[in-house]
């Protein structure tokens, strides 16, 4: 979890024609599966691409991760160039100190990963939904050691032991029960 303080200030509100004031304010946020999947359905593009996002969107973004109950919206206008760098650096941020080969990326072909992509790979894999509020390199982190033990057990029986297996407990089946077939 990431807590900054976003500092006080007055501004000038155009519509109503009066002086708005909010108050030093300090946010605890967490960029998670919760916080992409929220942002993704409101601008409804993928959050998790190399495509820069507005400073609109970003903004918002910011909003999604909040976990901070009854934050006044124009808190966020107030977001400091260094508040930004610190959420950017936080988002990049890896929470793991494992690593995984990827010995999948064979071609060149990146799929766009969304957040109900996420949510399948974690049903896919019996991830408990508990972890969707977890930060999101962690998460994703997770998936992809569960991808790769899963991948380890497949390739752990060769073909040709599979199929002498396969007829060992046939002819076991056979003689059991005295058949031919």
């Amino acid at each position: 979890m990431l807590q900054i303080t976003v500092p006080g200030r007055e501004d000038w509100d155009e519509i109503r024609n009066e002086f708005v004031s909010t108050k030093e304010t300090t946010l605890q946020l967490e960029h998670s599966l919760v916080s992409v999947s929220k942002w993704e359905s409101k601008w409804h593009i993928p959050f998790l691409t190399k495509q820069e996002k507005t400073l609109e969107q970003t903004i918002d973004y910011v909003r999604c991760m909040t976990l901070t109950q009854h934050v006044d919206p124009n808190v966020y206008r107030n977001l400091t160039v260094d508040n930004l760098k610190e959420i950017y650096a936080y988002i990049d941020e890896e929470m793991t100190a494992t690593t995984v080969s990827d010995g999948h990326q064979k071609t060149g072909r990146r799929q766009i990963v969304t957040s109900e992509l996420i949510y399948y790979w974690m049903i896919a894999f019996n991830i408990p939904f508990e972890c969707q509020k977890w930060h999101l390199s962690r998460l994703i982190m997770l998936i992809r050691v569960c991808e790769a033990e899963n991948r380890q057990d497949k390739k752990k029986i060769s073909k040709k032991d599979m199929y002498s297996n396969r007829a060992a407990l046939n002819a076991a089946r056979r003689k059991k029960f005295n058949s031919r077939g």
